[in-house]
């Protein structure tokens, strides 16, 4: 079926873009953002996080909303530059004849152009999520683009451990797991399995937690009431990553869940762009159940769908 591409409002988010192929439907915000509202099958529930307008954090650039959706930030985070407001209208144009490409302002105080291209494929639930930060100041800049996906609560995100490999078989470390002055180890939202790192959400606990990994499986999942949202995204061993070498990283605080990647550490010089890509796919009547066993004879196969 080809891709039908319209614009219709959308909650209280206002003029989007609306990709739908028959099977899933995505809505990309014009009002504000670069933002990806919904992701969902025709039917189904949105399986990323839709928030109200009026939370925000303020800074000496203006006041950053979380909104939801899916967004595209530069690491390392640090204030304020991290968290330039994205609440303005949005150039958007239709690419092609599935693609819909999204520019915000440019970030003046920081230097920093942003642009994301999103893609329906016309069959399945293929979803490619390409994120460009282009240096426009004056002077080298090192960021990393990032690329934070604010989940619909309920759920649990999944991300995988390397395979085992023996002691008697190799004696260096496999990849780093970073943690936040805020980790908690011992939380119940977190669980370290022998073959994946899952981490839920849970209303009664509203304070934060966060984990880092060097995800060299290169994708991580998000599984919520029988659907799993499976992201793919790239891991270079030659490459540095920040926060201590993450390409993945997963932040929870009550409800508010995010799946987060990001792009190598690149030294941009005045004009060049740093790009970074995701691709998404869903999946229905996944049942991972309580162990890593099950969750590892749910998923396998799915996983291995999205290879390639």
């Amino acid at each position: 079926m080809p891709v039908n591409i319209g614009i219709e409002k959308y909650s209280h988010f206002g003029d989007c873009y609306k990709l739908s192929n028959g099977a899933v439907e995505v809505f990309v915000t014009k009002d504000m953002g670069p933002r990806i509202i919904c992701y969902r099958f025709v039917g189904g529930t949105n399986m990323l996080a839709e928030l109200d307008l009026d939370t925000k954090v303020s800074t000496e650039y203006g006041d950053w909303r979380p909104m939801g959706g899916h967004r595209l930030w530069h690491a390392p985070e640090v204030l304020p530059r991290s968290y330039m407001p994205d609440n303005a209208p949005v150039a958007a144009e239709v690419i092609g004849e599935n693609s819909v490409c999204v520019t915000p302002p440019a970030e003046d105080k920081s230097g920093i152009q942003k642009e994301m291209l999103i893609t329906l494929e016309p069959n399945g639930t293929k979803v490619t999520v390409s994120h460009a930060v282009t240096n426009i100041g004056a002077w080298p800049i090192e960021i990393s683009p990032w690329a934070l996906s604010i989940m619909n609560g309920g759920g649990t995100v999944i991300i995988p451990n390397e395979p085992f490999v023996s002691h008697d078989d190799y004696l260096l470390p496999a990849r780093p797991l970073v943690m936040w002055y805020f980790t908690d180890l011992s939380d119940s939202r977190l669980r370290l399995g022998k073959k994946y790192i899952c981490l839920s959400t849970d209303s009664a606990k509203k304070y934060p937690n966060k984990i880092g990994v060097a995800d060299k499986q290169e994708w991580a999942a998000y599984h919520r009431q029988g659907t799993l949202f499976v992201k793919r995204f790239p891991y270079c061993d030659c490459c540095d990553f920040p926060d201590m070498g993450c390409n993945c990283e997963t932040y929870t605080d009550g409800d508010f869940i995010e799946l987060e990647s990001l792009g190598a550490l690149t030294l941009l010089d005045p004009g060049e762009t740093a790009e970074h890509e995701e691709i998404w796919r869903l999946f229905k009547d996944v049942n991972i159940g309580n162990t890593d066993d099950s969750l590892d004879a749910a998923i396998t196969p799915l996983v291995a769908q999205t290879e390639g």
